[in-house]
């Protein structure tokens, strides 16, 4: 999240295609858009970039549904019973933004939900621009604009699913916000911290438990999470971006089409992120769908650590079985660390941030050509490659083809005499000389007949 720009709040019911605006304003499929009401739940936040012109953030958020007398009432069936959080995360947004953003639907027309909001609105000492959205074209924006001038507020129309006059809206929203406040820079680069697992596991709890905010609506409904959310705060003068990402399930018991985009923003996000922390459920204890999502950050070479919440609800020899269980799975990964924590409690936390950051540290290891040939040395006479079909590889030269992660490249007089056990045994002795302790490894085998590798 871009803290130091001025933000605009999209507010308004559900599904008045909100999600699809953000969406378009930052060029960037990032927020759930679905013809259902009540997909966005968590606000998500992102910039929009103008050639030549000032940079500004936008904040996409769930439906508010409020009554005559500005009291929640109960909504759709894609929020129901989240319609207090939802409006809480709002109000928060609303009251560190420059601006608000009041989507209505065109073709909807006025509705009292939307009189009832707008009154809410005229109650805050704050710029709002109204946005018609579904208006697809010119020749439709006076006939779709009439009803709304009762509002008072500025108007404007748009179609955020065809693309229709979004250039003169960011241009619009861009002139809502006081001179003072443009110009502001992006703060510097964070460390990103995804959260993976299945539904219900307490990955909000962490995120707000670490971050010390309620940032995240909690709820014992699997599923609450559904966009991947970014979630920027400071700890000790370091940046941090918490990305929240929907529980996994198996494929198999996936048929909602919400699920499945909530599903694949998740593993996506886990692409990008410098760390991702594989959270697990101790009352559940190591689940089959556990096994596969470690298989496929493994697989993936993706830096993550392991995360065992919600351990003050368990007993303590349920917790060493559980730890024993998981350690056995990491078999081929014994790098992977696992943290034993409760976001309830707090027991633990304060070693999450810390591990993390030593696990990007190592993924972004350079190491010297020469430095690693002789580090090659070392590890090849304390343990000769095994024969092979008669013959033992050779090994040449060593070098770091790239970083994050770190990838090594032998080459060798025939790959394919490399044996497995054998480049876990390199693996091994390449991390403990360059203290390569947590970060995910590539070794890999080049057949060379030269020593020069031509």
């Amino acid at each position: 999240m871009p803290s130091l720009l001025p933000n605009i709040v999209l507010v308004g019911r559900p599904n008045v295609g909100k999600s699809t605006l953000f969406n378009r304003l930052i060029r960037s499929n990032r927020a759930i858009t679905h013809d259902r009401p009540g997909v966005t739940r968590d606000r998500m936040e992102g910039v929009v970039r103008r050639p030549g012109k000032p940079e500004y953030g936008i904040i996409d958020t769930g439906g508010i549904t409020l009554d005559d007398r500005l009291a929640v009432q109960e909504g759709p069936d894609g929020i129901r019973g989240f319609e207090e959080e939802i409006l809480r995360q709002v109000e928060t947004a609303m009251s560190e933004a420059a601006a608000i953003a009041f989507v209505v639907d065109g073709q909807d027309g006025l509705l009292p939900t939307d009189k009832f909001l707008a009154n809410h609105l005229r109650r805050l000492d704050i710029p709002v621009l109204c946005v018609v959205n579904k208006v697809d074209g010119a020749e439709q924006a006076d006939q779709r604009l009439a009803e709304f001038h009762v509002l008072g507020f500025p108007l404007i129309a748009v179609s955020a699913e065809h693309g229709h006059n979004i250039g003169e809206l960011t241009d619009r929203l861009g002139k809502l916000i006081p001179k003072e406040m443009l110009g502001a820079k992006l703060e510097p680069p964070a460390l990103r911290l995804a959260l993976l697992g299945k539904p219900n596991v307490g990955k909000s709890s962490l995120i707000n438990a670490l971050s010390g905010q309620d940032r995240m609506i909690v709820s014992d409904v699997a599923g609450t999470t559904r966009d991947s959310v970014d979630v920027r705060f400071t700890l000790d003068g370091e940046d941090y971006v918490f990305v929240d990402t929907a529980g996994i399930r198996r494929k198999t018991k996936i048929s909602d089409t919400v699920e499945k985009y909530s599903v694949n923003s998740s593993i996506k996000s886990a692409g990008k992120a410098d760390v991702t922390l594989l959270t697990i459920d101790a009352t559940e204890g190591v689940s089959a769908q556990d096994k596969r999502l470690l298989d496929m950050l493994d697989t993936r070479k993706i830096p993550f650590m392991i995360v065992v919440n919600k351990v003050d609800l368990i007993p303590s020899a349920s917790l060493k079985q559980i730890v024993a269980d998981t350690r056995d799975l990491l078999v081929f990964c014994r790098h992977v660390p696992i943290l034993t924590v409760s976001a309830a409690t707090g027991r633990g936390l304060d070693k999450i941030l810390p591990l993390a950051r030593r696990i990007k540290e190592e993924c972004a290891v350079r190491i010297p050509t020469s430095q690693l040939n002789r580090a090659m040395k070392t590890v090849l006479e304390t343990h000769q490659p095994p024969m092979v079909k008669g013959a033992r590889p050779k090994f040449f030269y060593l070098t770091q083809a790239e970083s994050e992660p770190p990838t090594f490249v032998f080459f060798v007089s025939d790959a394919d005499r490399v044996m497995a056990t054998y480049a876990r045994y390199i693996e091994a002795g390449l991390r403990k000389l360059f203290r390569i302790a947590h970060a995910p490894m590539r070794v890999k085998f080049r057949s060379s007949h030269k020593k020069d590798g031509k």
